[in-house]
């Protein structure tokens, strides 16, 4: 990756960064074929679909001390949406990289909305796969969100096709606020209509206009 293709990456948020450090973490021991990266992977993908809550035998794994470190001073509504975030992309992620042991299926700059429209052939609209995509968008709530990213997720795995879990951390945090869905509803349907197949498409080439991201404030 070139140094222009870095200032490309959409920066991270404090979850994001989070999410993106440990999942870094498994992703390379699962592919060295680690046992403690297989089997965390393995456990991880027993919550996906679900949110923090309803895995208490997740916690303590998905989130360790780093989380809590790095996390600025938040009240208790705020923080939970946070764990929320980093929960459901780690668990996302783990249906993610199942069985794909030779590819990175978290990789920076990937936005959801360019992820979904990758799957689709050529530049036609695949209707049942876009009425998927529009229905993670319309969650109304993180349990939906969380099943509907993890259908996603499946869809993804199958087509070989790498997403940013740091993003899409963020993305959730940002969705559970208040306004915020409306704002990430934004950016994933413009990650999704700016896209256009490339047939010498560069694995690290990034699309700015598909990874733009809201940078409000933190919740305080």
């Amino acid at each position: 990756m070139t140094a222009t293709d870095t200032k490309r990456l959409p920066s991270l948020k404090w979850v994001g960064v989070f999410v993106d450090e440990r999942v870094r973490e498994i992703q390379e021991g699962y592919r060295r074929d680690r046992p403690g990266a297989v089997a965390t992977l393995a456990r991880l993908r027993r919550g996906a679909g679900k949110t923090i809550e309803e895995v208490p035998d997740l916690w303590g794994l998905a989130l360790d001390e780093r989380f809590y470190h790095g996390a600025p001073r938040i009240g208790e509504d705020a923080m939970n949406r946070a764990e929320n975030a980093a929960h459901i992309a780690l668990t996302v992620y783990a249906v993610h990289q199942q069985s794909r042991r030779d590819d990175r299926m978290h990789q920076r700059g990937r936005g959801l909305g360019e992820a979904v429209r990758r799957l689709m052939p050529g530049n036609d609209i695949d209707e049942p796969l876009r009425k998927r995509f529009v229905q993670v968008g319309s969650a109304t709530d993180t349990a939906t969100l969380a099943y509907r990213l993890r259908e996603i997720a499946v869809l993804l795995r199958r087509g070989s096709v790498p997403l940013d879990y740091g993003v899409l951390a963020d993305e959730i945090h940002e969705f559970q606020r208040p306004s915020g869905a409306s704002r990430v509803r934004t950016t994933w349907g413009r990650g999704f209509h700016a896209y256009r197949s490339k047939s010498t498409e560069n694995p690290a080439e990034i699309d700015d206009s598909a990874t733009d991201i809201a940078t409000d404030k933190d919740d305080s």
